[in-house]
């Protein structure tokens, strides 16, 4: 199992599993630690520098650009998440991860925001724009004439070789400003939102700091690591920084008093090209005994086996399940991580039980997952569920279904909901297929159309 942290420390790691991943947050918490198609060729000047010298003079002229970024508690004065950030005007403007500062943007009555830097500066910062999509933030400090990082341009237009050497800066765990050598390895392959694969180092706190070639140019904005591996780390690509930064100038930004609105707004508008995505990818039929059963051909869906062959003693009924996640999620609080996708199917068959004692297993096995309390009821209405029979298809190619149809409201963003649809086969006795779809922020009407190509692909096999 691979697990992502993302590197901002917050009070706890927030934590989502999807695609057998747990992805986190690198921002530091008060917890006490808490494809580019044409790739650049290296320059031959920079693959000439050595290691130590290369990393020596990049950091020298970076203090004054960088950034440590906390979120403070109004009234108890005393820090909640703790990330990194960089200069990139002349006149204080800083980019930085949404992750880094959601708490302030959820909740400006309750936290603001405070910068210091490696020269020992500090002060006050404000939120003026947002990324959800790319976990981006846009932040002005309360200083002017400032030194700043540039984007590399070839960068942002044509992209690296693999293997250029990058070099992330940050504030790792709250001990202090350290710039980390790694590598460019282009980007993720099974991923929706585009992320670049960094082969180097990065830690909790680094949330946010720049990712620089040998120049000094920003390539990318630190995001996330691999728990689950050496040195696999994750950057958001420079050009969505730029591109957030080049709206701020714009005035096309929006610079909302009531963020909460503009998360909303971006949340919806990237749902909604999500599942334009899904319903433009065909559905590939997988064979379980004498029923196929969908499965999406996106290549940011990861799908894995079980089987329970292997139990002893010898279980009563065979379960060979498969399950499929979408690298989709998308960070929204601490506590709400939201937009994947789930879809799974478990063919069981049996020969040592009745058709009631089937019955009663399956049954077991098609209970809709029941949520309560905490993160869910801040977040969600309660979940309600309506059951009714799908009957076979008229060309006698699809069996009888018995269908499961949940939903639950986002209190905070109308019209987005969380979907699960459960169906299991009803043709037979002594073997079914159970299968299972999951939809996180959905708007109805996609919900709607996905769930009903989902139950209309399961038929049987010719």
């Amino acid at each position: 199992m691979v697990k992502l942290f993302r590197l901002s420390i917050s009070r706890l790691f927030p934590s989502v599993i999807f695609r057998k991943q747990f992805v986190f947050c690198v921002a530091l918490a008060a917890l006490g630690l808490s494809a580019p198609t044409q790739p650049m060729a290296q320059n031959p000047a920079q693959a000439a520098i050595p290691a130590s010298s290369g990393a020596e003079r990049v950091f020298a002229s970076a203090p004054p650009r960088l950034l440590q970024i906390r979120s403070v508690v109004e009234g108890a004065e005393r820090q909640s998440t703790v990330g990194s950030g960089s200069l990139v005007t002349g006149d204080g403007l800083a980019i930085t991860n949404y992750h880094v500062v959601s708490q302030v943007a959820l909740e400006p009555e309750v936290y603001r925001l405070e910068y210091s830097t490696p020269d020992g500066s500090h002060g006050q910062a404000k939120l003026v724009a947002i990324d959800l999509a790319n976990d981006l933030a846009a932040i002005r400090l309360d200083k002017k004439e400032t030194e700043f990082f540039e984007f590399n341009g070839g960068a942002l237009t044509q992209g690296l070789a693999k293997g250029e050497r990058l070099y992330s800066m940050g504030n790792p765990l709250d001990l202090g400003f350290t710039i980390i050598e790694g590598t460019y390895n282009g980007l993720v392959e099974r991923s929706y939102n585009e992320r670049i694969h960094f082969s180097g180092a990065l830690n909790a706190g680094m949330s946010g700091g720049p990712a620089v070639t040998g120049d000094g140019r920003v390539v990318g904005v630190n995001v996330a690591k691999s728990t689950g591996g050496e040195l696999v780390s994750f950057l958001v690509p420079g050009r969505f920084a730029a591109a957030l930064l080049q709206r701020v100038k714009d005035g096309t930004a929006t610079q909302a008093a009531d963020f909460r609105a503009e998360i909303g707004k971006q949340l919806t508008a990237w749902q909604s090209a999500l599942y334009k995505a899904v319903s433009a990818q065909d559905l590939r039929p997988l064979k379980f005994g004498p029923y196929q059963a969908p499965e999406s051909a996106a290549r940011w869906f990861t799908c894995w086996a079980q089987t329970n062959s292997g139990v002893r003693p010898r279980p009563r009924a065979s379960v060979n399940a498969t399950n499929c996640g979408s690298n989709t999620g998308l960070f929204v609080a601490s506590d709400l991580m939201t937009g994947n996708i789930q879809l799974g199917h478990s063919y069981i068959r049996t020969e040592d039980l009745n058709d009631f004692q089937f019955a009663t297993l399956l049954s077991q096995q098609s209970q809709p997952r029941q949520v309560f309390g905490g993160a869910y009821k801040k977040w969600y209405t309660p979940q309600r569920c309506y059951e009714d029979f799908m009957a076979a298809g008229p060309a006698a190619d699809r069996p009888a279904l018995r269908v499961v149809w949940c939903a639950q409201a986002y209190r905070e963003f109308a019209g987005l909901y969380d979907v699960s649809v459960i169906a299991v086969t009803e043709d037979r006795g002594r073997e079914a297929l159970v299968s299972r779809l999951g939809l996180q922020a959905v708007g109805f009407d996609d919900a709607t159309l996905l769930s009903k190509r989902f139950l209309e692909a399961v038929r049987w096999t010719k």
